[in-house]
């Protein structure tokens, strides 16, 4: 008879299909549950209250895969998610690097003229706040799935400038399960969802395989365009066109947002590292 701990053995591809099957098992009847509810009525607030249960399965399926496959009671420390001062140090470096990033862009597209700044269209604080929860939330859960767990998986199978490719690449592409209309209109944000993918892979190896850095950079970077696109900070002047400042106002959905993702890329390759 077949035991857990023979999975290990098999294949990257099967393993991680053994493991979304499993997933989308237990995910699945909380689906209709919501779905008889709510219905479509309010498309976005299904979307996420059934992306937040399935990211809570996420987290409860983890542990017993790590236990039953690996004979490891501790694999989200294997995954780079460590309770310590020097995560959370990390963590913070990253939120600024991320943070910082992305109000430079718009700075230097601002001086060229392409953009222009104004005040935004709802309370600061609260526009600070809830960009910094949403930007924090959406990074904790992809950097645990990417990052951690599935980058985890191919490791095992895989040299690591392989496994980054093959990660980075994964992660652009569950990013743009879309219509084919939208891909070929968002092509441009492609090569920078890659590139982003391996700059956290870049960023997480270089400090210790810890979690917190890409998780920091990952937040920061959401949650400076929250800021600046739900508090409606940033106004287009039209002056180029938009596949040069960001597809649909986001801001590396473009050709400028791949210039600076590539200097991201070189900052985080030669001066941010694991000192501090």
């Amino acid at each position: 008879m077949l035991s857990f701990s023979q999975i290990k053995n098999y294949p990257v591809w099967l393993r991680l299909g053994l493991f979304i099957l499993t997933l989308l098992f237990f995910w699945f009847p909380f689906v209709l549950v919501v779905y008889f509810f709510l219905g479509t009525e309010d498309a976005n607030l299904t979307t996420i209250v059934t992306m937040a249960i399935l990211f809570i399965i996420f987290l409860f399926l983890v542990p017993a895969w790590g236990k039953k496959i690996y004979d490891n009671p501790s694999v989200f420390k294997s995954y780079g998610l460590v309770n310590s001062k020097t995560n959370f140090i990390y963590l913070c470096k990253g939120l600024i690097i991320g943070f910082s990033f992305t109000w430079l862009l718009f700075a230097v597209e601002s001086v060229l003229g392409w953009v222009s700044f104004q005040a935004p269209s709802m309370a600061l604080k609260s526009l600070i706040l809830e960009g910094c929860l949403s930007g924090l939330g959406v990074a904790f859960a992809e950097e645990l799935f990417f990052r951690g767990w599935l980058l985890f998986e191919i490791e095992r199978d895989f040299a690591l400038s392989i496994s980054s490719g093959i990660n980075s690449l994964i992660f652009a592409l569950l990013h743009f399960i879309k219509p084919l209309s939208e891909i070929i209109r968002t092509s441009v944000t492609f090569p920078a969802l890659v590139l982003l993918g391996y700059i956290l892979i870049v960023a997480k190896r270089s400090h210790k395989n810890l979690l917190g850095i890409s998780i920091g950079i990952h937040g920061g970077l959401v949650w400076a365009y929250y800021l600046i696109n739900v508090g409606q900070i940033v106004k287009y002047n039209d002056k180029v066109p938009v596949w040069i400042t960001g597809i649909d106002q986001n801001p590396i959905a473009g050709i400028m947002g791949l210039i600076f993702l590539s200097g991201l890329l070189y900052l985080v390759k030669n001066y941010v590292n694991k000192n501090y």
